[in-house]
C-alpha cells in the first residue's frame, strides 16, 4: 500500500504549482479552435449532424495544430492535433460518401419523406428497403388489373404510390387504395412464410398508378436479416389492414334499418332512428376467416355508403 501511495502522490505532487499565471493571452488561432471545439460538439444526429460535428472538429484541430506549430512550438502537442485532424476528415469524406450513395429518385425520396422519415427511419434502413425492391417503381395503367379474384397468386407485397385502386369482389365494390397504402395487406397477412394462396377480390386501376412491389421471398429474406424492418413492415401493414377494415365498416348493412360493425360483429348500429330496437341475438351474424376484405354473411352493399 505505501508503494502505491507513494506512486500516486509523485504523480499529483511532482509538479509545481502555478505560482504565476500569464499576463497575456494565448494568440487567436488558439482561440479560434476553442470556438470551433464548442460550436462542432453542439451538432445532431444522423448523416448531415455527423457531417457538421466531423467539419467543425476537424477545423478545430488544424487550428491547434497550427497554435502548436507557430505559437508553442511543442513538437508532440502539434502531432497529436495534426493527427485528430487526420481522423476527422477521413471520417468527413467517409461520411459524405455514405450521403451520396443513399441518394434516391424522386419518388422513392417522396415516399421517404412521407411515410418512413416521420417514423424515424435512417437513410441506411431505407436503402435496404428501397434496394430489396430493386429501386424500381411499376406503372398500372387505367382500367387494367393488379389482381384478378381466384386467379392471381399472392407472390409480392406492393405500396400505392400514385393514382387510385378500385377493389371488388364478384364484381361488387368494397373500397378504394389510395396512395402510400399496400395493395394486397391482407392477402400478405393472411398466409405464413411457407404457404401460398391467390387474389380472393379484383384491384383494378380506377386511374393511372405507380406502385412499388417487394418480392415475397425476397422481403422475407431481408426480414431475416433485419429484425428491425421486420418489426416495422410489420406495424405498417397491421396499420394499413386496420384502416381497410374501417373502410369495410363504413359502407355495409345487414338491412331493417341496422348497421353492421365489422370491429364487433355481434353488435350493430341503428342507422334509422324510427327503426324499434332489436335484441342482438335475434340477428346473429358472424365474419368469415380469412381476408379483412371479404364481405360478412348475409351482409349487403348499401348503395348510399358507396361514395366514388
Amino acid at each position: 500500500m505505501g508503494e502505491n501511495a507513494s506512486f500516486w502522490e509523485g504523480l499529483i505532487y511532482a509538479h509545481p504549482t502555478c505560482t504565476t499565471w500569464k499576463q497575456e493571452a494565448e494568440g487567436s488561432i488558439y482561440h479560434l479552435a476553442s470556438i470551433f471545439f464548442v460550436v462542432g460538439f453542439m451538432g445532431g444526429s444522423g448523416f448531415f449532424g455527423l457531417l457538421y460535428v466531423f467539419s467543425l472538429l476537424g477545423l478545430g484541430f488544424l487550428c491547434s495544430s497550427v497554435w502548436a506549430w507557430l505559437d508553442v512550438c511543442a513538437a508532440d502537442i502539434f502531432s497529436w492535433n495534426f493527427v485528430l485532424f487526420a481522423i476527422c476528415f477521413v471520417q468527413f469524406v467517409y461520411v459524405t460518401y455514405q450521403v451520396r450513395s443513399v441518394a434516391f429518385d424522386r419518388e422513392f425520396q417522396e415516399l421517404y419523406s412521407a411515410l418512413f422519415q416521420p417514423l424515424g427511419i435512417s437513410l441506411t434502413v431505407y436503402r435496404k428497403i428501397v434496394l430489396c425492391c430493386d429501386a424500381e417503381v411499376i406503372t398500372l395503367e387505367k382500367e387494367h388489373c393488379y389482381a384478378m379474384q381466384g386467379k392471381t397468386p399472392i407472390d409480392k407485397l406492393s405500396l400505392l404510390v400514385s393514382g387510385r385502386i378500385r377493389v371488388t369482389v364478384d364484381g361488387e365494390f368494397l373500397h378504394y387504395i389510395f396512395p402510400l397504402q399496400f395493395l394486397d395487406s391482407p392477402e400478405w397477412d393472411s398466409l405464413r412464410p411457407t404457404e401460398e394462396g391467390i387474389f380472393q377480390v379484383t384491384l383494378t386501376a380506377e386511374t393511372d398508378c405507380r406502385y412499388v412491389a417487394w418480392r415475397r421471398k425476397k422481403l422475407y429474406l431481408l426480414f431475416a436479416k433485419h429484425r428491425f424492418i421486420s418489426r416495422l413492415f410489420s406495424i405498417l401493414i397491421g396499420s394499413d389492414i386496420a384502416e381497410k377494415l374501417y373502410a369495410l365498416n363504413d359502407r355495409v348493412h345487414v338491412g331493417q334499418g341496422f348497421r353492421y360493425d365489422i370491429r364487433l360483429p355481434n353488435f350493430y348500429h341503428v342507422a334509422l332512428p324510427e327503426t324499434p330496437p332489436v335484441h342482438p341475438s335475434q340477428h346473429s351474424h358472424h365474419l368469415q376467416r380469412g381476408s379483412p376484405r371479404r364481405k360478412p354473411a348475409g351482409v349487403t352493399n348499401c348503395g348510399s355508403f358507396l361514395v366514388p
